[in-house]
């Protein structure tokens, strides 16, 4: 089994990781990996905490990462992804691909025989997710009472695997941004199938009664260029203290990170009270090692 979309999970699937998430988290079992378990973390991207935890959750199950720079490897020189695969499989029990194009990261698992996790592409961020999701259970329980509010960007990867996971558990999801932005309506499309997903423009009503606020940056990988035009098209779209009144007193508010202070978000609201941000970082360690340990079961 493959982990390459926030769809390839069933809400069963999301709640078995979540368990084993606990599990992990109470130190009670000793849940490790088989011996001399490797996986293989593939990247054409940058990254800080995928990548680190990643690693540190391969270490902590008694297991080894090997981190691979694509543009040191053959594929740099014409090697298909396909070929690649295949011997990363021959060598590996797993691997986790951060690829530019979600089509390139299919190509690598098609021609996988080992698990493949999706640490990003262009279209999803299935593992942000899952650790997102797993950190609001933490703060409210009760996620089929739950409203997200997800402000800006609202057709990022980070939105699509979001408002997947979220739906499929049970939240109501608002993706609010300006209208020159719009989701992307096969994720939309999907999500509606679970639960209730509306868009707006508004800031005020789509904040109205909101429990979550989430928010990412405005100027996604490989969005560089378009920089300033996008900085001023998400503007107003800023997570400050002024926008926190619009929701439910004790909403509390997450970013994927990195963050730009001044930009998406403001430092006073993002090492505020209301913010669950480290914590939803620390969660991508907890999270990977469930995935890690859900996969090799599969």
């Amino acid at each position: 089994m493959n982990l390459l979309g926030s769809d390839d999970l069933t809400s069963e699937g999301i709640k078995k990781i979540f368990d084993l998430a606990d599990r992990l988290k109470s130190g009670k079992e000793d849940l490790a990996l088989k011996d001399g378990f490797t996986i293989a973390l593939l990247f054409e991207e940058p990254s800080t905490r995928t990548l680190l935890s990643l690693e540190v959750a391969a270490a902590q199950l008694r297991g080894t990462a090997i981190y691979l720079d694509m543009e040191h490897t053959q594929t740099a020189r014409g090697e298909t992804l396909g070929d690649t695969a295949k011997v990363v499989s021959g060598y590996c029990d797993m691997a986790a691909a951060r690829m530019k194009s979600h089509k390139s990261l299919l190509e690598f698992a098609e021609n996988s025989s080992i698990p493949v996790i999706n640490a990003l592409t262009d279209l999803e961020h299935p593992t942000q997710a899952l650790a997102d999701m797993y950190t609001i259970k933490q703060v409210k329980p009760n996620l089929k009472k739950l409203k997200i509010a997800f402000l800006g960007d609202i057709a990022t990867n980070t939105a699509n695997s979001l408002m997947i996971t979220a739906a499929k558990l049970g939240s109501e999801i608002v993706l609010i941004g300006p209208k020159e932005c719009k989701p992307n309506p096969m994720y939309l499309n999907k999500a509606k199938e679970f639960s209730k997903v509306q868009v707006t423009d508004s800031i005020e009503n789509g904040l109205d009664e909101a429990d979550i606020i989430y928010t990412d940056t405005y100027v996604s990988m490989g969005k560089e260029k378009e920089s300033e035009k996008r900085r001023k098209l998400f503007a107003s779209y800023q997570v400050n203290s002024k926008l926190l009144e619009y929701a439910d007193a004790n909403a509390m508010v997450m970013h994927c990170l990195p963050a730009h202070r001044g930009e998406e978000i403001t430092a006073e609201v993002l090492d505020g009270q209301r913010s669950i941000v480290w914590e939803q970082a620390r969660n991508k360690l907890l999270l990977n090692k469930a995935i890690m340990l859900y996969l090799s079961e599969k």
